[in-house]
């Protein structure tokens, strides 16, 4: 498996790094619509579901982000051929990154979710790749940690999580999510120690919710909702 491109400390904003996420899944969710036009990328972007944080870009922000990210040899522009009249956009982390379907399939929810277990992992790729169990999801990440100086990386839990989390080392989209720095120790115990059980149970509940619009989506792309040329 080759490492070719730029390594993985590429520092993009937070922009860019949705629109890479958008791309890689709507590649592997609804390649019929694949590449993308300005038009879908921004509603992908901009999608209420499956992303965090909601957005609402407009369509010359994600514009400048695509075509800076050409720039970086991160995408790439389709000039419209056999009866398409819109210029489309496709990624290119294959070859730049080095990574397969699998690989780009974590990435993407990592790009347009933040942080996640290696169970929601699992669940939220379901509709790009299968993997059969849990370690095969843990071999993935660990060959992801290895490639390219490492581009993904665990996350220190946070009061109230159980589970360890995974982020993607490609930028820094959520600064809440970020290591604390040296010499700091556990939090004291107060009112967010507290409030611990109840973030959990509203954690819970956000996935279930996100669960549901999963299957919503599912729905929208097989009548091809999904979707919509500019």
């Amino acid at each position: 498996m080759s490492t070719s491109g730029e390594p993985a400390g590429l520092a993009l904003p937070g922009d860019q790094l949705r629109v890479l996420g958008v791309l890689v899944e709507k590649e592997l969710t609804t390649p019929q619509h694949y590449p993308l036009t300005l038009n879908a990328l921004t509603l992908g972007c901009n999608q209420s579901s499956n992303r965090d944080p909601v957005v609402d870009y407009d369509e010359a922000t994600v514009e400048l982000a695509v075509r800076t990210l050409k720039q970086r040899g991160l995408t790439r522009f389709v000039h419209p051929t056999h009866g398409r009249s819109v210029l489309r956009y496709e990624h290119l982390l294959r070859d730049v990154l080095g990574a397969d379907e699998r690989q780009l399939a974590i990435l993407s929810v990592l790009l347009l979710r933040g942080p996640q277990t290696v169970g929601e992992l699992r669940a939220r790729t379901e509709r790009m790749v299968v993997f059969d169990d849990l370690a095969e999801v843990d071999h993935e990440l660990e060959l992801l940690a290895g490639q390219a100086g490492g581009l993904v990386g665990p996350v220190p839990r946070r009061p109230g999580q159980k589970e360890g989390r995974y982020a993607h080392l490609l930028g820094a989209d959520d600064p809440s999510d970020a290591p604390p720095p040296a010499g700091d120790g556990p939090t004291p115990p107060g009112p967010a120690s507290a409030a611990a059980p109840v973030a959990t149970e509203l954690e819970a509940l956000r996935r279930e919710v996100a669960e549901l619009r999963d299957r919503i989506d599912e729905v929208r792309s097989a009548l091809g909702l999904d979707d919509r040329d500019a």
